[in-house]
Parts: C-alpha cells; structure tokens; sequence
C-alpha cells in the first residue's frame, strides 16, 4: 500500500503520521439521531454523536500530554477491520499530543511472525502490536505488564470480568483491552416475528416458528426459509451464513457448534482435552453430533456458501441474504448501519443449546437441555517490553479505548471493534446514538450480559502451545466432512490423531500448564 505522510502545526507542535489510510479516515463520521458539538467533536467528527466523554484518556485529558518529537511505532491488522480504526486513533493522537505515530498494516496471517520473530532475535522495531488474543501465551515473555495506572483507571475498571480474564495470565494483564468477543445467534426478526409466517410455517411443519433453543431446530428453521424470496426483493434467499471457508476461522464456528452438545457443567477439568490425562475429546460424541449437524447445514447456506470466510458471512446476513448467522458480532453490527437495507430487521440471541449433552465421565448421554457460550478469540493488543516509549504507547492505547472513540467505533461494523465493557450492555447507548430500535438493542445486550455476567457454563479460546497446529487440525478435519470426503467421526478420529501428535511434539507437560489457566476461567 501506499503511505502518506501528514504534518499539522497546532500550539508550536509538529504532527507526523504515516499510514496507508489517512486520507480515507479524516473524513470518517457516526451518523446518529443526535449530535453533541464540544471543541472536540467539532475538531474529530468520528466522536459527533457524543462529543468528548471525560474520562482519564478522554480528548481533554489526552491534549495535555506532550509527546513532540518522540515517535511512536504500531503494527496493525490491514485495513479496515482493526487497521482502520487504529490508523484513525494514531491520527488523532499525533494531533492532540505532538507525537509522530508511524502505523503499518499487516495481513492476519502474518502478524504473529511479524512481531514474533524480532521478539525472538530480542529486537522490538515495533512498540505496539496487534494481534489476537490467543497469542497470549507465545507472546508474554515480550510484553510489557499494564502498568498499575492504567488498571486501576475508571475506564478499566468497567472491563467485563471474562475480558480482564482474555487480556491477563496467571492475573497478570499483558494484553490492553480494545475489542471484545464472542458468538452468538442474528436472525431476522422481521420473518421469524412475523405472523404470516408464523401461522405458514406451523400449518407446513406443525410446529411453531420461535427463536431457535436448538441447533436442531436452528436447522430446521434455516431449510424451511432456504432458497425462496421470503423478503420480497425478488431474489432468493437463504437459511444460515457460516464460517466454513478451511481457514484459520473455521475451528470457531465449529466449536461454537459444538459447546452445547459437549460443554457438560457437570463435568468440568476440559472441553478442549481432559486436564488429567490430556487426551483429546474433539473426537467424543458431543463433538460428532455438531459436526453432523454442521454437515446438513451445507444444505442450507446460500450457493458457495461452503466457501464463505468471515468477511462473507458478514456481507451475507448484513446484506440481508439469510435468516440466520452466528459468529463475532460484524455481521450485527453491519446490519445495522444506517445505510443497511435491513436495519431494525434484526436481532441477537444466545447460541442455540442441545436437548442432550454428552457426559465424558459416565460415557453416555444425559437427556437435559444444555447451552454454553462461546468467549471467543479476538483482537488484542500489547506493548514491547523493549519498547523506549512504553508510557506513550500506553497513553495511545488506553486513548484508542476511552469512552467517545469506543461508542463510536461499535458503530462501524467494518472496525471490529465490538462491547467488553459492561457500560456496553446499556441499551440506551444503541437506540441513543445509533438510531436502533429498543427491541432489538435490547435483544442485543441482554445476550451480551448473559454470556458475560451471568452465565456460569461456558467455553474461552484455546491459548496452549501449538495453538495454530491443532486449530488447523481442526479445520482440516472438519473441511472434509463438509465436503463428503469423511464421515463426522471419520474426519474427528483423524483430528484427535493429528492432536495426540502435535502434544508429543509440544510437550503435554506444557500444553497442560497453559491449558490449566484456561480451564480455571471456565470452570
């Protein structure tokens, strides 16, 4: 990409950023119902809707620091998701504090090697990196603590619990949270709330057409609504939009399948491997079950929806071409955007659950309804331990986050950026400054708080040694299920082979430690 350079004067300081977005993001703005003018939001636009929030790294606090003639280095994910937003942020910092911000974009699949390998060789040309979450455990041996002024701000303090427990190991934070994640169930409540096809759909099938409690009924929703124009646009559309791409997201969909039917609150020590004896259960009946199901819904995605990645299933439901989804929050979030042909149409839910869940102990089945949530992987952020400029840095961090740029920020679907603060389940914040309707941002944070606050079953993301090898595994595995290649236990035995094999060359010993930490959240 192109870089271009920017140099303002304000107050007698020199402001330099370089980044391949500039000229894009100067012009970014919330469109919302109201507008607050302040001297802040009159110079930033991207803060209209609420003007500057005060706070410890709100504008007003952030102008006073001085950083001219220091630079600040940043390596990002490309544009837009998370790379815009961080470009957008590092222009408005050099702005406010005289600093020089140098930011560079990177593909996904090559920021772990980009900061990895100089932290390796005990160089740090970077002193901010971005990357995901389950990083963590490779990479905090080269990052630099949260200092105790930054944990102990107001703003950290309305972290959610499972975020602080994403961002820290061994109740030491590393990462600088930014983004919060997890999956959870869009659907289009303009159909499903609909009595026209709540009466057709009962006379057709006998049973009532109801947010799905199931991944069964998920199903079974999805294929009746697959393939006809039930919006009346005079296309087709279809049952569900889904990571299926053998990528390096497929193993979260995926496992998003697979919580209700093997995440068992009765036996807790493992979903991933039991933590005694370290042996894979990614073969285990829960796991088959999903992939079973995971195999009939190939029957109900839209055309070449067996290839669709994240940034398609985004554009698929946000474009408004399924009923369902379920993954991060992007695809809510797009669908919801001003310019969305089906804004106010939708609506969030928990993931489907299982009448049964597998029972690992007893090696049966119990016959109870069970759900789980999955706290996914996300984007995360941390400081080089190496890094000259550590307090600019995380003054530029804990700015990115503060509370005018983060309410703004959830509003743009192409920035990632989703709620992990609990401030965040206010649905007031949504129908106030996004224009959406208060059922639905009702629906919409009620599910973010069960899955964060209240929910004592859930699932948090692998975060071991070797995380790459057996998530690729998985993806491998699955791929070929889906594509008729191997049945479900098939493609599964063969992954749990390829997992015992990736722990021998690991080492259990130290997949085990890390994986404790895990587990400790979870149970």
């Amino acid at each position: 990409c192109s870089v271009s350079s920017i140099n303002n004067k304000r107050e007698g300081k020199m402001k330099k950023i370089k980044t391949c977005v500039t000229a894009l993001i100067s012009a970014l703005l919330v469109f919302s119902p109201v507008a607050y003018a302040d001297k802040w939001s009159d110079q930033f636009p991207h803060i209209k809707a609420t003007g500057d929030i005060p706070g410890e790294c709100s504008y007003e606090s952030i102008s006073k620091k001085d950083y001219s003639g220091k630079t600040l280095k940043i390596n990002t994910h490309a544009v837009p998701v998370m790379g815009e937003p961080t470009a957008l942020h590092a222009e408005q910092f050099a702005k406010l504090t005289g600093a020089t911000v140098d930011v560079t974009h990177t593909p996904a699949g090559d920021l772990y090697s980009k900061a990895m390998v100089p932290f390796q060789a005990g160089q740090a040309p970077y002193d901010i990196v971005f990357g995901f979450s389950n990083f963590i455990n490779d990479w905090k041996r080269y990052l630099a603590p949260v200092p105790k002024k930054y944990t102990e701000m107001r703003q950290m303090k309305d972290v959610t619990k499972s975020h602080i427990g994403v961002a820290s190991w061994d109740g030491v934070m590393y990462q600088f949270p930014v983004d919060g994640d997890r999956h959870y169930l869009k659907y289009r409540k303009d159909v499903i709330d609909n009595p026209k096809y709540q009466k057709k759909y009962k006379a057709d099938t006998g049973k009532e057409l109801r947010v799905p409690r199931t991944w069964k009924e998920y199903g079974e929703i999805a294929s009746y609504f697959n393939g006809w124009d039930w919006d009346g646009d005079g296309e087709p559309e279809y049952g569900s939009a889904e990571v299926m791409k053998k990528d390096d997201l497929m193993f979260a969909a995926f496992f998003s399948r697979s919580v209700a039917y093997s995440k068992n609150p009765r036996t807790p020590g493992g979903f991933f491997f039991d933590l005694e004896t370290m042996k894979p259960l990614i073969n285990n009946p829960g796991f088959v079950e999903a992939l079973t199901d995971w195999v009939e819904a190939t029957k109900y995605v839209p055309p070449g929806g067996i290839n669709f990645g994240l940034g398609d299933e985004i554009n698929s439901f946000g474009g408004g071409q399924t009923l369902f989804s379920f993954s991060w929050d992007d695809a809510l979030i797009a669908a919801m955007q001003d310019d969305s042909p089906i804004k106010n149409k939708v609506a969030a839910a928990p993931l489907p659950g299982s009448d049964r869940v597998w029972n690992r102990k007893t090696n049966r089945w119990e016959n109870q309804y069970n759900q789980a949530p999955y706290i996914v992987w996300g984007w995360a952020v941390g400081v080089a331990k190496k890094s000259k400029v550590q307090e600019m840095a995380f003054d530029y961090l804990c700015f990115f986050a503060n509370d005018a740029n983060h309410q703004a920020d959830l509003a743009i679907g192409r920035f990632g950026v989703n709620p992990f603060k609990k401030s965040d389940f206010d649905p007031n914040i949504y129908i106030d400054t996004m224009g959406w309707d208060p059922d639905i941002a009702k629906s919409y944070t009620d599910t973010l708080l069960e899955m964060e606050e209240k929910s004592k079953n859930r699932v948090f993301p692998l975060r071991v040694p070797g995380v790459f090898e057996f998530t690729g595994a998985v993806a491998v595995g699955t791929s070929k299920a889906l594509a008729g290649q191997l049945s479900p236990q098939e493609a599964l035995d063969e992954v749990a082979k390829e997992w015992e094999a990736i722990l021998n060359r690991v080492g259990k010993d130290n997949v085990r430690k890390a994986y404790a930490v895990g587990v400790a959240m979870e149970d």
